[in-house]
């Protein structure tokens, strides 16, 4: 008789399609969160990761509240990922500061979204601009 190979259980997406993964810190929970991520939204999220490291060498990294957040050590977070049915949003949580400021509006006065769709032509320098930008500014405590 084979012996059965347990197979590594797949992440519960949530409602709206965004994976639920614990809480951690460090590369390997943010890595988890990406494989997680369904469809063409992995390899966005590879994309959007490698942006950020190059942007912010030695960038530190967290998943929270089922999202990946990306900082500086000490100063808090500049900016965070989540995933909904038919986009993922980039939350940049000085972008009112930034330039040019982000599109998405947000509740948050400070707050600004660049929410990304599947056929969006996307512009990895001004992202990138906005990365640098939002990691020399002040961090959110979370």
């Amino acid at each position: 008789m084979a012996k059965s190979t347990p197979t590594k259980a797949e992440p519960k997406l949530l409602s709206g399609g965004n994976p639920q993964i614990a809480k951690g810190y460090g590369d390997a929970p943010v890595q988890a969160y990406i494989a997680a991520m369904p469809g063409w939204k992995r390899e966005m999220g590879a994309r959007l990761d490698a942006l950020i490291e190059r942007a912010v060498p030695g960038v530190h990294k967290a998943v929270k509240w089922n999202s990946p957040l990306y900082g500086i050590e000490g100063e808090g977070w500049f900016l965070g990922v989540h995933c909904f049915t038919r986009y993922i949003k980039v939350a940049f949580f000085r972008g009112m500061s930034l330039t040019p400021v982000p599109p998405g509006e947000s509740r948050s006065r400070d707050t600004r979204y660049l929410d990304i769709h599947e056929d969006d032509a996307f512009d990895e320098a001004q992202f990138s601009a906005w990365v640098k930008q939002a990691s020399q500014l002040p961090g959110e405590r979370m």
